[in-house]
Order: C-alpha cells, then structure tokens, then sequence
C-alpha cells in the first residue's frame, strides 16, 4: 500500500510519516528529497533560479515518475495537492491522507521550526496565522479531496495507522 501525506508545511508529513513507517516497516520516501536529489539542488535554489512554474513540472515529474516500494509513506510537500492532476494520480496510486491543522497551530509550529521556510521569512506572529489561512483556503478543494482525513492536533503514529488501517 502507498499512503500519501498531504497538508500544510508544518502540520507534520515528515515527522509523523518517518515514525509510521518505522512502525510498519514501510519505506519512507520524501518528496522534497527526491526533488532535491533530481534537481541536484535545494528546492529554494530552485525555486530562485527557474520560477514556481519549473518548480512544480519538475515535482509533478518527480511524484508521478518515482519508482516508489509497493509499501510506501510518502511526505509530499504543502503544495504538491495543488497542481497538475496530482491529486487524483496520487487517490489512483494509493491512499491519500490529509494531517488537518488550524492556522494558530501551524503558524506557531512554523515559528519554532529550526528551519526558517523562505516563503514565510517575511511573516511573524498575526500575519503569519493570516497568510496560513489564505494560504489554506485556496488549498482546501485540493487537500478535501484526500480519501482520509486527521487531525494534527496530537496525532501520533498509531492514531493515524489507526485511522489509515481500521
């Protein structure tokens, strides 16, 4: 089985998508990581040398072409949902699960992040929660469309194998 986690920077893809796997044995596969190793770039790098729209065919390319293990947790990034026809490959592919968090929740999350996100470095305090939820209202039809969806406030791994494997 392919699970697919989807949400907002910060709601915890990553986090909770390497402790499920470790506790199924499934194969963790970030995304962001296999963009960067195709790219053989950071994602900022990227993003600054060849604009959003290079960006997201090159994940898009990356998502939809990557051999990934038939039991697979795949960490997609925030925005990944939102472009192409990625959202119904991955529904096609495997089990989308959307990690559901408030503005308030990611906004102070993201502040004390060790790594400053660059699309966010402008924003502190209430213009962070308010850029969050503009944010969150475009992506909504996308990430609705996730076959499960979760809470992110305080979800652990066995809650969310729980609500993936009921």
């Amino acid at each position: 089985m392919k699970v697919f986690l989807i949400g907002f920077m910060g709601c915890g893809k990553t986090t909770l998508g390497k402790k499920l796997a470790s506790k199924t044995g499934f194969t963790f596969v970030d995304l962001d990581k296999l963009i960067e190793q195709t790219a053989g770039k950071s994602i900022p790098a990227y993003f600054s040398e060849h604009g959003e729209g290079a960006f997201r065919e090159l994940e898009r390319d990356v998502l939809q072409t990557a051999q990934l293990p038939e039991n697979a947790i795949v960490a997609t990034g925030g925005g990944a949902p939102c472009y192409f026809n990625n959202m119904e490959w991955m529904n096609n592919e495997g089990l989308t699960v959307y990690i559901s968090l408030p503005p308030g929740a990611l906004a102070s999350r993201l502040e004390k992040a060790e790594e400053v996100r660059p699309v966010l470095k402008d924003y502190k305090g209430e213009a962070l929660v308010q850029f969050i939820a503009g944010k969150l209202e475009e992506r909504e039809p996308f990430y609705s469309k996730a076959k499960i969806t979760a809470s992110g406030l305080g979800l652990t791994a066995d809650k969310l194998w729980a609500a993936i494997n009921p």
